[in-house]
């Protein structure tokens, strides 16, 4: 009767993932220790199975999707009241999203056990910018823009990245600086990576209702992050953006 009840998920072994702290950052590897506890019956768990996960708005509402997946074990008997605990390393992606605005990631761990309700376990993280982009932010702050939403979209044709089925993207307004009054706002949409930051930057001019109608008030443009200079980075965004506002 005890496996019956383990199998709908009364009585069944738990898992939960300590984390030495919730603030990540993209690049990072993450230590972390996975504390499985076995339930009222002996269980067989096929694996030991992380995701990394977020959402992306898509014109039909918010869709789910793994940033990337690991595995710590196969074939794993837990008896009874039996504790067992495992340490991980968790490799975070370049590409993982900066929980600013609506954007959220979490780990979710899960015991594979075949023909019960598999147990799990979610922790959310708090991932802050990698150094290139907290660079970004800072020199827009310098050029007076103020981050006004976050969010993480489809791109189902693969217009910014060919790897993975979403972006995040950045819109800024000018509150101050020399750009106020002229740009209206500036979309920013990064694809970090290991030896440099892509950015991807649509100006939003002020114009008029027909231009804006046609799309002619946007320009996108393209450019490369390398440093941590905030005053070159500051001066490289201000001629990108001045020239297509």
């Amino acid at each position: 009767m005890k496996k019956v009840l383990a199998r709908i998920g009364i009585g069944n072994a738990t898992v939960d993932t300590v984390l030495p702290s919730d603030t990540v950052r993209p690049g990072e590897t993450v230590d972390a220790e996975v504390r499985i506890e076995g339930g009222s019956a002996e269980q067989e768990i096929g694996r030991v199975r992380f995701e990394l996960e977020t959402r992306y708005r898509t014109d039909d509402g918010y869709r789910e999707v793994d940033i990337t997946q690991y595995t710590l074990a196969e074939s794993l008997t837990i008896q009874p009241d039996e504790q067992e605990t495992r340490d991980v390393s968790l490799d975070i992606p370049h590409g993982t999203p900066v929980t600013l605005g609506n954007v959220d990631v979490w780990v979710e761990t899960e015991l594979d056990i075949e023909l019960a309700v598999d147990p799990e376990d979610k922790d959310y993280l708090n991932v802050q910018p990698t150094p290139r982009l907290q660079t970004v932010f800072d020199a827009l702050d310098d050029l007076g823009f103020s981050l006004h939403t976050a969010e993480c979209e489809a791109d189902p044709h693969g217009v910014f990245t060919s790897s993975r089925r979403f972006v995040q993207e950045f819109e800024f307004r000018p509150t101050s600086g020399p750009f106020a009054g002229d740009v209206d706002e500036l979309e920013v949409v990064p694809r970090p990576g290991e030896n440099g930051l892509e950015l991807f930057l649509e100006v939003d001019r002020r114009g008029g209702v027909l231009s804006e109608l046609s799309d002619l008030d946007e320009r996108t443009v393209q450019t490369t992050v390398r440093t941590t200079d905030v005053s070159e980075v500051r001066d490289e965004l201000e001629s990108l953006i001045r020239a297509n506002a």
